[in-house]
């Protein structure tokens, strides 16, 4: 089993959605986070007054996943997600030790 967390910029997060349901991957976490890599942030202009903003707003996804869904699941990140420009943002894959599901005390691949 493996984690998938995703981090990519919001306005994907639609699109993203749903090429991973079309692949047949449907359960995920979603999470409206802020952070920057090698953009740095940008200055902004509000009121006539200019200023840093240094964390950008993003959105990570967390998929639990059998380990031999992963390189579908990447396909589909790495070309939706995609735009060319820098922030488009990262994938991190983990080993899954153990999943619980609470309401059953369903375990591991049945629990996902």
């Amino acid at each position: 089993m493996k984690l998938i967390s995703a981090i990519i910029k919001p306005f994907k997060l639609e699109d993203v959605r749903e090429s991973l349901a079309e692949a047949g991957i449907d359960g995920m976490t979603v999470t409206e986070v802020k952070g920057f890599g090698r953009q740095r942030g940008h200055t902004e202009l509000y009121r006539g007054a200019e200023y840093q903003v240094d964390f950008l707003p993003k959105v990570k996804l967390e998929i639990a996943a059998q380990a031999e869904q992963v390189d579908r699941i990447l396909d589909v990140l790495m070309s939706v997600a995609h735009t060319g420009r820098v922030g488009d943002g990262k994938v991190f894959v983990m080993d899954l030790e153990q999943v619980v599901r609470i309401r059953t005390g369903e375990t591991d691949m049945e629990a996902i």
